[in-house]
């Protein structure tokens, strides 16, 4: 009998022991999913929008940074197909002076909202320009220059229209640099870059997070001195910025704003965002 009890004994500890590690196997195998680009839930094509991924990969908070602003910084958003038809009004009502519009992705994608978010900003009077979702794994950097000029990408100089801007960050669709390498990005990020000057005579921004551009450029300087920054990082000081760059031109601190979400910082008072559009 006391044989018994013992192997009865062993068999319930080792069914305990199996008990505790199940969930902590389980735990692991859910986080190696949620990692792994082709397990993880991937959003339809065309639905990317500013900022998706910088929650996911860089948080909201974090370590203060070292980089000075102007004392005077001017309210804007940026808006997709995401938000809808916008309340503009309401927005300018709150002090919201310029704003971006998305207006494609890749070669495949055109806001359906378009047309009142872009002119919606503008009828209130607020200074406005347009943005493209960078897809590097589908089409050159040129190409979806074209796509973007064509689409509503534009630049005229009427002092209400910012240049339009590349929106290069993670990939929500696969893999987190689309598969290029530092070089490969870098190269792909100046074909469309020159392609954009060459079509509109001006320089386009650049919006990126730094941990990002670091890991997919190896923190690439080169486009500092042509390019204005816009810079993502969602906390109480914009931090640490990429490679070349001083300071920023526009800072994307929310997607928690009111009313749509993305808001932002303009490095400077109203006078500097209607010298940009001046170019």
């Amino acid at each position: 009998m006391r044989v018994h009890r013992s192997g009865t004994s062993l068999a319930g500890a080792a069914l305990a022991a199996l008990a505790l590690l199940l969930p902590l196997t389980l735990s692991g195998t859910a986080s190696a999913a949620q990692d792994d680009p082709g397990t993880r839930q991937v959003p339809a094509r065309g639905s990317a929008y500013m900022g998706m991924g910088v929650i996911a990969h860089d948080g909201q908070g974090g370590k203060p940074g070292g980089i000075s602003i102007q004392a005077t910084q001017t309210e804007g958003v940026d808006v997709s197909s995401h938000q809808g038809n916008v309340d503009w009004p309401a927005l300018w009502n709150s002090g919201v002076r310029w704003a971006y519009v998305k207006a494609t992705e890749g070669t495949y994608y055109k806001n359906t909202y378009f047309t009142q978010q872009y002119n919606g900003s503008y009828n209130v009077g607020m200074i406005r320009g347009t943005y493209h979702f960078a897809t590097p794994d589908t089409t050159t950097g040129a190409a979806q220059a074209d796509y973007f000029v064509n689409n509503g990408g534009g630049w005229s100089k009427d002092g209400k229209t910012l240049p339009g801007a590349l929106d290069i960050e993670w990939n929500p669709y696969g893999a987190t640099c689309y598969g290029k390498t530092q070089s490969g990005m870098v190269a792909w990020i100046r074909d469309f870059v020159n392609r954009y000057k060459y079509r509109t005579g001006r320089d386009p921004v650049i919006y990126t997070a730094t941990s990002w551009w670091k890991q997919c450029t190896g923190n690439y300087g080169g486009f500092a001195t042509t390019n204005p920054l816009w810079i993502a990082r969602y906390a109480s000081t914009v931090g640490e910025l990429p490679a070349g760059w001083s300071y920023y031109t526009m800072w994307q601190y929310t997607s928690t704003g009111p009313i749509v979400g993305d808001h932002n910082h303009f490095n400077g008072d109203l006078s500097r965002v209607q010298a940009l559009a001046n170019g």
